[in-house]
């Protein structure tokens, strides 16, 4: 098969790669189509570390199951499905707490394990989200989005008619912002540096949208900081009104920091919150997406083949687009057979 396979931080190349065969309780799919996300530029450049070079990234993941393993029920050669990429152990003391995005030896399809920006996947059949015949298909790029901001919003449990600010413009920032309006929190203000990527989300948002020096003192009870920029977690935490709380979405360089005033935290009783992936929020949010496909579709904003991965990736640096996937396309010799396993 052909993948896109990262050798060092900042060096790529589209290879030929042995097909997947699958363990006895995997699958492997045909990969229809994989987003580009803000952490998989940190991992292409190494910023997540380099140990686990040579790598094929890629976790927001949908296709067509093409081999299942022996032990698999329930999933068929020919289903089409999305994956959650959310690998945990399942015996470590956080996973028994049911925190599993906590594992002690937590990984990731496309972080820890070859992923989806390839041909072909191989993916635990636990990790499978059916796609029925009516499901709306040009959605399902932004199941995995979808799935990490409902886990967000779990966490920052905000309240209807109350107003909101969404620092980040991206992929996340607009899919946060949308979820938002759909929960009846609002008015709902985006925030972002990028003037293109403002006029991206007064297109496809009603939210107000404004760049940071135009907040004019403007703060409200619920702020996300979704870029990962620490001067942005530093102007969302300015922003956030007393009593308020803070949901830091964004994954930043693990070694950025930021300038706090633990006084002010203190005397405005304010809340700090993380969100880190996915927790039990697939489901919920593949029926989000099902329901509110009108509102998602047209943040996936620009499709790539393999061989575009140079060109997906400066776009996607720059800030002019969306949501930006590759798409493999159909592969140009049989599939792997649907009842191999290792």
């Amino acid at each position: 098969m052909r993948a896109v396979e990262v050798s060092a931080p900042g060096v790529l190349a589209v290879r030929d790669r042995p097909d997947p065969v699958p363990a006895p309780d995997e699958v492997v799919i045909a990969v229809r189509s994989c987003g580009i996300c803000g952490t998989d530029l940190h991992l292409v450049d190494g910023e997540l570390g380099t140990d686990r070079f040579p790598l094929v990234p890629g976790h927001e993941a949908w296709g067509e199951v093409v081999a299942v393993g022996r032990a698999v029920d329930g999933h068929a050669v020919g289903d089409l499905v999305a994956v959650d990429p959310s690998l945990h152990c399942g015996g470590c003391d956080p996973c028994r707490r049911g925190q599993g995005n906590m594992c002690r030896r937590w990984g990731a399809l496309g972080a820890t394990r070859p992923g989806a920006w390839a041909e072909f996947m191989a993916a635990p059949a636990a990790n499978l989200h059916r796609l029925e015949p009516d499901y709306p298909l040009a959605a399902v790029p932004l199941a995995e989005p979808v799935a990490c901001a409902v886990r967000g919003l779990d966490r920052l449990a905000p309240r209807p008619d109350q107003p909101a600010i969404v620092f980040g413009a991206g992929t996340m920032g607009l899919v946060l912002a949308i979820l938002l309006d759909a929960r009846g929190v609002g008015p709902v203000t985006v925030v972002d540096v990028n003037p293109a990527r403002r006029a991206l989300a007064a297109r496809l948002t009603p939210a107000d949208v404004r760049a940071p020096e135009e907040l004019a003192g403007r703060t409200a009870p619920w702020v996300i900081e979704a870029t990962g920029d620490p001067r942005a977690f530093e102007q969302a935490l300015d922003r956030v009104a007393r009593a308020g709380h803070l949901l830091v979405f964004g994954v930043a360089a693990p070694l950025a920091t930021a300038t706090v005033s633990p006084y002010r935290i203190y005397a405005d009783e304010l809340t700090i919150v993380g969100s880190m992936a996915i927790l039990h929020s697939f489901p919920a949010a593949m029926d989000t997406v099902r329901r509110h496909a009108a509102r998602l579709t047209p943040l996936v904003t620009d499709r790539f083949g393999l061989d575009g991965v140079d060109a997906a990736l400066t776009l996607v640096r720059t800030g002019g687009t969306i949501k930006t996937v590759l798409a493999p396309g159909p592969p140009d010799r049989p599939s792997p057979g649907p009842e191999v396993s290792r």
